[in-house]
């Protein structure tokens, strides 16, 4: 498990190096606001304050939309995240992190409110020029259950220190189940980020939009 005597200053740079990738726990004592759309599937908003490196509390808005069925769901969470392990490698950085919370859902297919339970994890690897990440996210009531998973590999055509403005070309594999999206969801990606300011965009196989932005203060 994860031993938290390294004190906030550590968790602070640890989480900064090598490459600020997109995490549920950017910094101690740190808020992270991040917005996702994905056009025809998916949209969602998310706000979380880290009290300690290892731990972040908040919530967020997920809209999903059906392709298949035109059915539709809105979510509203309050979420805690984790850290489980953290291994600092030479020039390299590999994270586990789990989640979970409850919230609240209306859709086209059932009436009124209903409970809503939100499970997940996020496995990542990363060095300044390679990057890894393996994220599953579970929402799920007595009505429904809905599942995305996401695969990232990400590749940097140059090093970048924190203060440098980063370029990451990103190939993400997403599957959606509950009657989202039929087969896997390919999606080419240029990835930008300087500081604690973090975008993202990119077009899907099927040529739908993608757009990310994540905002770290």
């Amino acid at each position: 498990m994860l031993k938290r005597p390294a004190g906030v200053v550590a968790g602070v740079l640890l989480a900064f190096a090598p490459g600020c990738e997109a995490k549920p726990i950017a910094f101690a004592n740190g808020t992270t606001v991040m917005a996702e759309y994905g056009a025809g599937t998916m949209e969602e908003v998310q706000a979380f304050h880290a009290p300690y490196y290892w731990l972040s509390l908040g919530g967020g808005w997920l809209r999903t939309d059906s392709d298949i069925d035109g059915g539709t769901r809105d979510i509203r969470y309050l979420r805690a995240n984790y850290l489980v392990h953290r291994w600092n490698l030479d020039d390299a950085q590999a994270n586990v992190f789990v989640w979970g919370g409850f919230g609240s859902a209306t859709g086209k297919r059932f009436r009124g409110d209903v409970l809503d339970r939100n499970a997940g994890f996020q496995v990542d690897y990363e060095t300044r020029r390679l990057y890894f990440a393996l994220m599953s996210d579970l929402h799920e009531s007595n009505r429904y259950s809905q599942r995305i998973d996401s695969l990232q590999l990400g590749f940097a055509p140059y090093a970048h220190d924190y203060r440098d403005l980063a370029t990451w070309f990103v190939v993400q594999a997403r599957d959606y189940s509950g009657g989202l999206h039929r087969g896997i969801e390919w999606t080419a990606l240029v990835r930008l980020f300087k500081g604690g300011a973090w975008v993202e965009a990119g077009v899907t196989a099927e040529g739908k939009p993608q757009l990310m932005a994540m905002f770290n203060f």
